[in-house]
């Protein structure tokens, strides 16, 4: 072995000892910081379950109050009509009622038939004026919790708390799919349980956050596991970035950088399909369920390979999101609209046209610019455009987005709140952004005609959306049986599969030429073939028996 070649690997062994202690400690602490960056998290969800579930019995609890000061505790009509009553105010009341001392229902709001079974313990000398339990009654793990108010010789009223009420999920998404959650009446009675012991993997370190209320018996317990926390340091460059400082550093990062290359790939495949034009736009339509008239659409962003096949946005925009890419890909999503639907539009200066934008378009005014650069010169006109903003993702600063909401309303525009009632902003979001237009997420659209809390929750939506002004939208609609309860609630503009998937361009526009042309009858057969004999009688009824809607309520809802 020559002398060279001897220096040449003892300074390589060098090279590496060095490079991979910093590796090493990075690695340490990075992982350290991704778990502490995750028990915030997971310790802010369970504090977010006991807030929601104090505000539930809170409202349960005064509203009993309420009727007993007002007298309202027996089963006379008048008496269970002002139980009606509170039942339709409360966002989480599903019902109220009297159980006499032994617990069996004597009358209810809504009215339910009798079965003369116990449904409360006892009532003892010594209990306490408000109680607390759960009904057998569940919803997607979630039990019926019941608040009661002794009003005498020990006659009850109860309130109801509807399941949905805690069904929150709070939290980003990379700890949603492997958290375990549960909330308790006391340590042994289980209100709500979300996820399961098959998300939590064997033997590995937990993180658990226990919070306890400091109002009622409730605890909330979040659970996740380490591991879950990996995807906040996943990308390579920070760790490439430690080893930088020194030629042997230098070095090894080559060489590590070159034991990359698959990751490496994937980038430059994405790279490549967004330089190739593969992410293209597609076309929710957004529907008057009065009349059958088309408002506009919602434009969705899909993934279109090389081979034709249609890649969901669930597979790649969190990596968009994060790596960036996701503002180049909106102005894509914005030119291809101008392109594909400019004509349409321009023909139909009432049809709104909905462009999603996520958290980070509201940390600078540069997506001003580019609703400028973009649509100024073209077909589309400002005041066709809405821009959504999701509830699912926390703004940084409310206040520089309220700022670039404004200029976008200055220009023309309307600014709708996405998944409203699901995430990080609720009522702040509404109160300081001056928003225009409020979707109702697909959750409570769901159990929508099945489960009374959920009308009323809709329906406080619809009347707090009238207070301020606001358009309402419900999305997600899939049932013939919720396009009437929207319709009876108010809500007269939804989007779903029942009426169509998201479309490619050119069938967005013939479906909007047709329903322009008023060929209802014809879209009514093809919607029976392609999508069941709901949707086509649904529009086949349109325009026969339906009568006209004053158009002004068409503008307000899209």
């Amino acid at each position: 072995m020559s002398q060279r070649l001897k220096i040449f690997l003892r300074t390589f062994v060098v090279a590496v000892l060095i490079a991979v202690v910093p590796l090493l400690v990075a690695k340490y602490s990075l992982e350290n910081h991704a778990e502490m960056r995750a028990r915030e998290e997971v310790r802010a969800a369970a504090a977010r379950f006991i807030e929601r579930a104090e505000q539930a019995l809170g409202d349960g609890v005064s509203t009993l109050q309420a009727l007993t000061n007002d007298g309202s505790v027996t089963c006379l009509p008048e008496h269970r009509i002002a139980m009606s009553q509170a039942v339709r105010k409360s966002a989480f009341i599903q019902g109220i009622g009297l159980v006499d001392a032994n617990g069996v229902p004597m009358c209810s709001t809504p009215e339910r038939t009798l079965s003369g079974d116990a449904i409360m313990p006892v009532y003892r000398e010594n209990s306490a004026v408000v109680g607390l339990g759960l009904l057998d009654q569940s919803f997607a793990g979630v039990h019926v919790a019941v608040v009661s108010w002794h009003v005498g010789n020990g006659i009850r009223l109860i309130a109801e708390i509807a399941a949905p009420a805690i069904s929150i999920d709070p939290g980003p998404d990379y700890l949603r799919a492997h958290r375990r959650v549960e909330v308790r009446l006391s340590r042994d009675v289980i209100w709500l349980t979300m996820g399961g012991e098959s998300a939590m993997p064997s033997g590995e370190r937990m993180i658990t956050e226990l919070q306890r209320s400091k109002r009622y018996p409730i605890e909330a317990t979040v659970v996740v596991p380490v591991s879950a926390s990996i995807p906040l340091v996943s990308d390579l460059k920070m760790i490439a970035a430690v080893a930088a400082g020194g030629f042997a550093v230098l070095f090894i990062a080559v060489a590590l950088w070159m034991s990359w290359r698959p990751d490496q790939a994937a980038e430059d495949e994405f790279i490549a399909a967004i330089s190739k034009g593969e992410f293209i736009p597609y076309y929710q339509p957004v529907m008057d369920i009065d009349t059958g008239g088309l408002i506009g659409c919602e434009v969705l962003i899909r993934w279109r390979r090389p081979d034709g096949t249609i890649v969901s946005p669930g597979q790649f925009m969190t990596y968009a999101e994060t790596s960036g890419h996701i503002f180049e890909m909106t102005r894509i999503m914005m030119r291809k609209t101008c392109e594909e639907v400019g004509d349409l539009y321009s023909r139909n200066p009432d049809m709104k046209l909905s462009v999603n934008l996520f958290a980070g378009h509201f940390d600078d005014r540069e997506i001003i610019d580019d609703i400028i650069d973009i649509y100024g010169p073209s077909q589309i006109r400002y005041q066709q455009i809405v821009v959504e903003v999701t509830e699912r993702q926390p703004l940084k600063n409310l206040e520089t987005a309220r700022k670039i909401i404004a200029e976008m309303q200055a220009l023309g525009l309307r600014v709708a709140l996405d998944d409203v009632g699901t995430g990080h902003g609720g009522l702040a979001y509404l109160q300081k952004l001056g928003i225009d237009i409020i979707k109702i997420d697909k959750m409570f659209i769901d159990t929508l005609g099945g489960d009374d809390s959920t009308s009323t929750i809709v329906d406080t939506l619809v009347e707090l959306a009238g207070n301020l002004g606001m358009g309402i939208i419900a999305e997600g609609v899939e049932q013939i049986e919720q396009i009437h309860c929207l319709r009876e609630l108010g809500v007269s503009a939804a989007q779903g599969y029942i009426f169509a998937p998201p479309l490619p361009g050119n069938l967005y526009i013939e479906l909007a030429e047709a329903l322009s042309a008023g060929k209802n009858r014809a879209l009514a057969a093809e919607s029976r073939k392609a999508l069941g004999a709901s949707v086509g009688d649904f529009f086949g009824g349109l325009g026969e028996d339906e009568p006209e809607e004053n158009e002004d309520r068409d503008a307000t809802a899209a």
